[in-house]
């Protein structure tokens, strides 16, 4: 056309431009956009011109040329509104979308009303965003301008509340469907499967089947995805049976979900069984299996693979990497893990925060600070997870002052730390007893306002107790809006372990009267205050109370009780506990007992004990030295030297200990 001087027309010009959008011809697109200028023939009146432009450059991905040939348009009609609208919302910028979307409602000539074609661009980016609220009102706004019954948007709507999470309505719009696709029940199904409304998920693609509709690769997904998450494994079989028996194990997305949800079931012998079947070897599934290994705690398991992997030329992903460097953590694989870490920066992976973070973590755990801090400096971009990770390796190597240095250094660096960093820092107070330290972490809280945050309070109160500041912690526990169990067992222990045991059960009555009722760890705290302080009555008590809960005693829980027995005297008490519990004493226990005979000088007993303790555990060094010296105490050296030839005969020795000059 050009060729033979033949010039373009308002016409013209969208047909060209449309076929470069659908094309992805963004040069030529530009040089008619040029051309369109030179030509004189859109001077911003001309709507089907602009918005063809509009459209053009938002299909490209160029929305800020979108944005600016948009705001050339002084008459601009539905498509034009439509074009910007989708444009942003399609190019991942659906705040924006919403946001000319209002503009386009306000304003509100009558002849420029949304079609649905922008109402479904609206509804993307409502369920994109979350936005449920600004969701209705647009729904709301459907209903009033007629269009409720067109099936797009219809569709939209279904789809908006699924992604919202909004399971009733989402399930009403899908029975106002009229004509119910695909889409339609895959929609519903997932939002199903997302909440783990396994039955109704169930009931619903039965009922898609009923329909007609043939099930797709895409919708068994999701509802293999559901009963992972639910940790349904009686119906996850049932459903694999169903999925054989279709045939449906041929699609490359059917059995990546498969595999995943058996690794979320912890069923991963048929997790490999399906990696192992041909269909099933896909890079996706071969980095599911690693993660799910390592999830599993087969951390063994999960490096072999890996190394598997790297054999067969597989390429592994973000997650798998984080994976087996946390299994070189865990195992203490220490050397592997470098080898991991050169894999990484062969592969250009060190970019990647989360990885970086996972190494920062690992050789924190190790011990090796050098090249924890090296990592940690060599990053280009840095989360607040980096500085928290970095900061948690400090302490774990009882670098307390330095991890404070780095928490001034973010702060000097304009990162803002959360919640989970001064939690970090508050344990560490608490573990060493810094009471300056953890003032100047209460006072960061006062300036930023987390004060009220129940996690905060709790480790405020916990650090000051732990510094000997019973008053302070308690006001701090006082203060809280909200308390939790935690929050009680906190201020609890407190005041146990410096030896206000009655100011701890009064707590703990308080406990009983508050909405928070104690658990296992409440009346381990309460009893090893009774325990330090003598209180047999108060602790058999408390002890009592326990089946008042439901709660069943832990061998901790019967060592505090045969402690404090042992302690006060009462030692028949204590040795009837002890050989009446439903579980086997441990070392604890025996031990417990075995002092206190020594402690009141009750020989017989004690050597009535031990030879329990030893019979328990035959191979417990301790055990025989105790029933040793209490023959000796008696003189009873013929049997001190049987005990020693019995030890002899089972090979146990004597631990030797060390001394320091």
């Amino acid at each position: 056309m050009r060729g033979f001087n033949a010039l373009p027309n308002q016409f013209t010009i969208p047909i060209v431009v449309s076929a470069c959008a659908e094309l992805g011809l963004i040069s030529y697109g530009k040089r008619i956009h040029g051309l369109v200028s030179k030509l004189n023939l859109f001077h911003g009146n001309n709507a089907a011109v602009g918005s063809s432009l509009v459209y053009m450059y938002s299909k490209c991905g160029f929305m800020e040329h979108a944005a600016d040939v948009f705001d050339e348009i002084t008459v601009r009609d539905v498509v034009s509104w439509t074009a910007i609208v989708k444009g942003y919302v399609e190019n991942g910028e659906s705040e924006k979308g919403l946001e000319y979307l209002c503009l386009m409602h306000k304003n509100g000539e009558s002849e420029v009303r949304p079609n649905f074609r922008t109402l479904e661009g609206g509804f993307q980016a409502c369920g994109n965003l979350g936005a449920l609220v600004e969701g209705k009102c647009l729904h709301g706004l459907t209903v009033k301008s007629g269009f409720c019954s067109h099936q797009v948007v219809q569709c939209s709507v279904l789809s908006m509340y699924s992604k919202c999470g909004s399971v009733e309505e989402t399930y009403c719009s899908f029975c106002e469907v009229d004509e119910k696709d695909l889409f339609s029940w895959t929609s519903i199904i997932a939002n199903y499967a997302k909440f783990e409304c396994i039955g109704e998920c169930i009931n619903i693609f039965l009922k898609m089947q009923a329909s007609g509709i043939i099930p797709d690769g895409m919708v068994i997904s999701c509802v293999l995805s559901g009963l992972g998450n639910a940790l349904r494994t009686f119906e996850a079989k049932a459903f694999h049976g169903f999925i054989l028996r279709r045939n449906y194990v041929d699609d490359h997305m059917v059995c990546n979900a498969l595999l995943a949800m058996y690794c979320k079931l912890r069923l991963l012998n048929l997790a490999e069984k399906i990696l192992d079947g041909g269909i099933g070897q896909t890079t996706e599934a071969w980095n599911m299996m690693v993660v799910g290994y390592f999830k599993a705690g087969l951390e063994g398991k999960c490096i072999n693979l890996f190394r598997e992997m790297q054999h067969l030329g597989i390429e592994c992903d973000v997650n798998s990497l984080i994976s087996v460097i946390s299994s070189c953590s865990r195992l203490e694989e220490f050397h592997l893990g470098l080898s991991v870490h050169c894999h990484v920066i062969k592969n250009l992976m060190l970019e990647n925060i989360s990885v970086a973070n996972s190494l920062i973590d690992m050789y924190g755990r190790s011990k090796n600070l050098t090249l924890s801090w090296r990592v940690f400096c060599t990053m280009a971009d840095k989360d607040v997870v980096t500085w928290n990770t970095m900061m948690t390796s400090y302490i774990s190597c009882g670098k307390i002052t330095e991890a404070f240095g780095l928490f001034d250094k973010m702060i000097a660096e304009s990162y803002k730390p959360t919640i989970a960093t001064l939690l970090i820092l508050l344990s560490a107070c608490s573990q060493v007893s810094s009471l300056d330290k953890g003032e100047k972490v209460h006072e960061y809280i006062k300036e930023v306002g987390f004060e009220k945050n129940t996690l905060l309070a709790t480790a405020l109160t916990d650090m000051y107790a732990k510094c000997g500041q019973l008053t302070r912690s308690r006001e701090i526990f006082d203060s809280m809006d909200k308390k939790d169990v935690i929050s009680w067992n906190v201020l609890i222990s407190g005041y146990a372990m410096y030896g206000e045991a009655k100011s701890g059960i009064e707590f703990f009555k308080q406990m009983e009267q508050s909405e928070n009722k104690p658990n296992e760890l409440t009346f381990l705290a309460v009893l090893s205050a009774c325990a330090h302080a003598g209180l047999v009555e108060e602790g058999k008590s408390i002890f009592s109370r326990m089946k008042d809960y439901s709660l069943m005693p832990t061998l901790k829980h019967y060592a505090c009780m045969a402690d404090l027995l042992g302690r006060s005297g009462n030692l028949d008490d204590a040795e009837a506990l002890v050989l009446s519990m439903p579980i086997a004493p441990d070392s604890a226990i025996w031990g417990s007992l075995l002092s206190s005979c020594k402690i009141h000088s009750q020989v017989e007993k004690g050597i009535r004990i031990a030879k329990h303790a030893i019979e328990s555990d035959p191979e417990n060094d301790g055990y025989y030295v105790a029933i040793s010296d209490l023959y000796s105490s008696v003189g009873k050296w013929e049997e001190v030297e049987m005990v020693r030839k019995i030890m002899k005969q089972r090979k146990v020795r004597k631990e030797v200990g060390w001394s320091t000059v």
